[in-house]
């Protein structure tokens, strides 16, 4: 499947015309369509503005309230529970780590959980606004349950991701994965793409490794057993207890302290009732904060600069790759594959507005 090449800019303002005309203020609209962009300059495709269709479609059935505001049910100076009222996941999400940084920026620490909230993207955006106030960051996401544990067939986690930032040069340490092998929107891409998954992704009905993402994905949208491996895989021999262990510990800093729903309980794929979590720390409480980061700098640069593995030119940092995509995605475009390209101009002719316009270039 062929990909075209779209404008950065001219894909933002679409974007944000298309959750203007449903409903959404032009704050809130360019909110929410930074963290899809910053997903597609990161070179995270999955999360970018693939994932249109499914805001588009949770919009129109009125699972996602534009008109609904979080309110705080719980309140300390250094936490913070929040009701997410079934808002838009990212409106909702920037305002609960805004909140976290600035019980920080006041008492050296903030967390905030949301509860009864919509699918808010790459959890790493979130991380990184507390980053970018110099602070280390951290936000984590549960979801449906897709992900099934070690030696079991019934999904019973989510893909939910942790996502950790810490302030650095050249690069922030920006650490954001999902506790499974791959997120749900990477078999989203296989099955538009029709290609096949990697062995060792994720598990047919039976619990064994599948590589159909059709099959996978109908059985997760049917609630049947299968779903996706944690990371690890499917056995302890790869470490499979371990992605399944640290599902666990995203479920617990999201749906157990928000108080929400639990991955085995959460429904609509996750829209309504989707618990997040997000904690800034001032870590200057340790010491001089240039010196901290300065021998987080440094360590970072004696990772990058150590011995090679045979055939390797490079080592990377998390978070290293990100920026050099962003800085050659603001050069090229977006790439957008055909099926998407189709979901976002069907997405503007509901809406009433024109796709055309954009300088497409196909790769």
């Amino acid at each position: 499947m062929g990909y075209t090449y779209l404008p950065v800019e001219q894909v933002r303002a679409y974007c944000e015309q298309i959750f203007v005309r449903h409903g959404f203020s032009a704050e809130e609209s360019r909110g929410i369509v930074d963290v899809v962009l910053t997903a597609d300059l990161y070179g995270i495709e999955s999360h970018g503005v693939q994932r249109m269709i499914r805001y588009h479609d949770s919009l129109v059935k009125e699972l996602v309230h534009t008109d609904a505001k979080p309110r705080v049910l719980f309140e300390t100076k250094l936490s913070a529970v929040l009701d997410g009222n079934r808002t838009m996941g990212q409106v909702t999400a920037r305002a609960a780590m805004e909140l976290a940084i600035a019980k920080c920026r006041e008492h050296g620490f903030g967390a905030v959980t949301v509860r009864n909230c919509n699918h808010y993207g790459i959890a790493g955006y979130y991380a990184r606004m507390a980053a970018e106030e110099d602070f280390l960051g951290f936000s984590s996401t549960n979801t449906e349950a897709i992900a099934i544990p070690t030696f079991g067939r019934q999904p019973m986690l989510g893909t939910s991701p942790l996502a950790l930032c810490m302030p650095a040069d050249p690069y922030f340490f920006w650490y954001d994965v999902a506790t499974t092998v791959v997120p749900r929107g990477k078999l989203e891409i296989y099955n538009k793409r029709g290609d096949a998954l990697k062995d060792g992704w994720a598990a047919d009905e039976y619990g064994n490794s599948c590589t159909d993402a059709g099959r996978v994905l109908d059985n997760i949208n049917a609630k049947r057993p299968g779903g996706i491996f944690p990371i690890g895989g499917g056995s302890v021999d790869t470490g499979s207890h371990k992605g399944y262990g640290l599902g666990i510990i995203a479920e617990l800093f999201t749906g157990i302290f928000a108080g929400g729903h639990t991955s085995p309980h959460v429904e609509n794929g996750g829209m309504g009732d989707t618990s997040f979590g997000f904690m800034a720390l001032d870590y200057g409480m340790f010491g001089d904060k240039k010196e901290i980061r300065g021998r987080m700098s440094e360590l970072l640069e004696e990772l990058r600069a150590s011995e090679k593995a045979e055939g390797r030119s490079r080592i990377y940092t998390h978070g290293e790759k990100e920026m050099e995509s962003m800085a050659e995605k603001q050069k090229t475009g977006i790439p957008v594959n055909e099926k998407t390209l189709e979901e976002l101009r069907m997405i503007g002719a509901y809406v009433g507005i024109s796709f055309g316009g954009m300088e497409m270039q196909r790769g």
